[in-house]
């Protein structure tokens, strides 16, 4: 009996861990294919069997107090710990087996990396995958994510990233644009252009025939969607500052225009792949990553290379 007991423990500490990171019941109970009302049961119990209140809720969302912000922060590293027992349980498989959770960015992981799972899934027909796109740097544990694809200059932290490729922007914009606008010549001139860019906290960091420039456009378009921004560019709106994964096929066509090509995107961006930096990692982890490598990198990604006009000038490798 003591056991089923503990098994019940450690499903209300999931669910309660999913109600924080989804904000309300209604949505924690979507994702677990539940009812908010059972949802509510069950944290009503955990908090019931531990005589405090955890959760203030409301008729939208939730919130954690005082001690269910510090309770939360340990149940993740229960949850956390579960996982490596498990993990240490199956290193020594054979294959990699289960449900392997990898977060995504939208675009990059729409174009480059979901088309070609195909190989992968086949090498391992054990192994499930669940996708999640989204732009925003998510936490791993609290996501409850296996591993994680990131574009940018990663800051210190407990976990591990790997690169999988360089990730090289360039200034450019439609033939139609420079047409109706002219071609800027150097960065004082971007000022008197129109220019697409993510939003008003976008800041473009440049290197040059004179180093590093960093450069705040103001930006026509505000929004959160990377495409949004590149289907600008393209329909001629402005001058965007794109990465080559994005644009390499409208720049190979014609479609786009490099322009100011002594600039080029920041050296130290580039392409990760992170996760847990545990002592022992799972094997679907690292089957991942080694495919993602294999097709991505180390040096030259195969649509830099589709390009080597804009690899050729410009910015440094990364």
């Amino acid at each position: 009996m003591r056991a089923v007991e503990k098994m019940t423990d450690l499903l209300d500490y999931e669910i309660f861990a999913r109600v924080i990171k989804a904000g309300s019941l209604s949505a924690a109970a979507r994702e677990l294919h539940s009812s908010p009302a059972m949802i509510s049961k069950r944290v009503t119990r955990l908090e019931d069997r531990l005589g405090v209140r955890l959760l203030q809720r409301t008729t939208r969302r939730v919130t954690a107090t005082d001690v269910g912000q510090r309770f939360h922060e340990r149940v993740l590293a229960v949850l956390a710990a579960v996982d490596d027992a498990e993990s240490f349980a199956s290193v020594d498989s054979e294959r990699p087996r289960g449900v392997l959770r990898v977060s995504l960015p939208t675009a990059f992981g729409r174009l480059h990396v979901v088309p070609r799972l195909t190989g992968f899934m086949e090498s391992y027909p054990d192994l499930r995958l669940a996708v999640d796109l989204n732009d925003d740097y998510v936490d791993l544990v609290a996501g409850n994510f296996d591993v994680a694809v990131r574009i940018g200059t990663l800051p210190d932290s407990s976990l591990v990233a790997r690169r999988l490729a360089p990730n090289r922007r360039v200034l450019c914009a439609s033939p139609e644009y420079i047409e109706r606008h002219g071609e800027p010549r150097t960065i004082a001139d971007l000022h008197h252009h129109r220019l697409v860019a993510g939003g008003p906290q976008v800041t473009w960091r440049l290197e040059g025939p004179e180093g590093p420039v960093t450069f705040k456009p103001q930006t026509l378009l505000q929004t959160n969607s990377s495409e949004v921004v590149r289907e600008a560019v393209v329909s001629g709106m402005g001058i965007g500052f794109r990465s080559t994964w994005d644009v390499g096929a409208e720049l190979r066509r014609g479609g786009l225009r490099r322009v100011m090509p002594s600039y080029g995107g920041s050296a130290d961006v580039a392409i990760y792949a992170v996760y847990s930096g545990r002592r022992l990692v799972p094997l679907k982890v690292r089957a991942l990553v080694d495919y993602l490598v294999s097709i991505f990198g180390p040096e030259t990604p195969y649509w830099d290379r589709e390009v080597p006009a804009v690899v050729a000038s410009g910015a440094r490798a990364s």
